[in-house]
């Protein structure tokens, strides 16, 4: 069997390919060396890509004794989790309607949703933070939830995907006297799982990786999400401990490159699926 030989044209596309993964992931590689070294071997002039000395138990002993990283994960998960869950719970009925229901208005609609894709969350946070004042509801897990249940993009990803269902498979439910809710959860719920889920890893990284929103909508530090508790090992004072903060970046950002390499098959599917009508 002869061995295939690459044309120039894919060994030009694989060395960009290559080149473009390592930028992106040089400073997560810096991030983990640097929470292995003690600290005075962060500041030398020389680049060390392995510590001479490992300081792995003191940095990260160091990052769980300093903060509560166990109580910020926690609240990392419960936000995400229920941002996620209620995004899925509106978008997936508004998606359906408007890829598979015929009314008036419909493409005005969608129009509009697509033009809340535009708008930045920081554009609107001065007015629903001064609505959650007058409502009592800053500093709670309410003021970290409530603002981000709608999702516009995940309105847009999942009709996408809903425009891909045969019309025929609907029809086929609603003679069977399925209610269009019940298709929605019965029928399209089951069938639109990669796109679901290519959406969760976007609106969990997105909120898992807030620090905007949640530095003006809490002040309690039991409330504190992963990326403010992060910034609480700043100390202008006494100087930064780069090592347990680099530590406990670490143990932040593990979780999510965990969840993304067990749904990495379902969310290649889920933007493949989505973008084919």
């Amino acid at each position: 069997m002869n061995a295939r030989i690459c044309s120039p044209w894919e060994i030009l596309r694989h060395a960009v390919l290559l080149t473009v993964a390592a930028i992106v992931l040089l400073p997560f590689i810096w991030m983990i060396v640097t929470s292995l070294k003690p600290q005075s071997e962060i500041f030398l002039s020389e680049i060390r890509w392995w510590p001479e000395q490992l300081h792995v138990v003191e940095n990260y002993t160091k990052a769980f004794e300093r903060a509560p990283l166990v109580r910020y994960l926690l609240n990392g998960v419960i936000v995400t989790v229920l941002i996620f869950a209620l995004q899925a719970l509106i978008a997936l009925p508004a998606a359906y309607a408007l890829a598979k229901l015929r009314f008036w208005g419909r493409d005005a609609v969608f129009a509009m949703v697509l033009f809340c894709i535009l708008i930045p969350a920081q554009a609107i946070a001065v007015p629903v933070f001064l609505l959650f004042h007058h409502a009592g509801i800053l500093d709670t897990y309410a003021a970290l939830i409530v603002p981000f249940t709608i999702s516009a993009f995940g309105i847009f990803l999942m009709r996408q995907f809903f425009l891909t269902v045969p019309d025929d498979l609907v029809d086929a439910a609603r003679m069977d006297g399925i209610s269009e809710f019940g298709i929605v959860w019965r029928v399209m719920l089951p069938t639109a799982i990669p796109a679901l889920t290519a959406f969760g890893v976007f609106s969990i990284v997105a909120h898992w990786n807030d620090y905007f929103w949640p530095l003006i909508a809490v002040n309690s530090q039991e409330l504190f999400t992963p990326p403010v508790g992060v910034a609480t090992f700043r100390n202008e004072e006494a100087g930064t401990d780069y090592g347990p903060l680099m530590a406990a970046a670490t143990v932040i950002i593990a979780p999510l490159i965990i969840a993304f390499l067990l749904a990495q098959r379902r969310f290649i599917e889920g933007i493949t699926f989505s973008g084919m009508k």
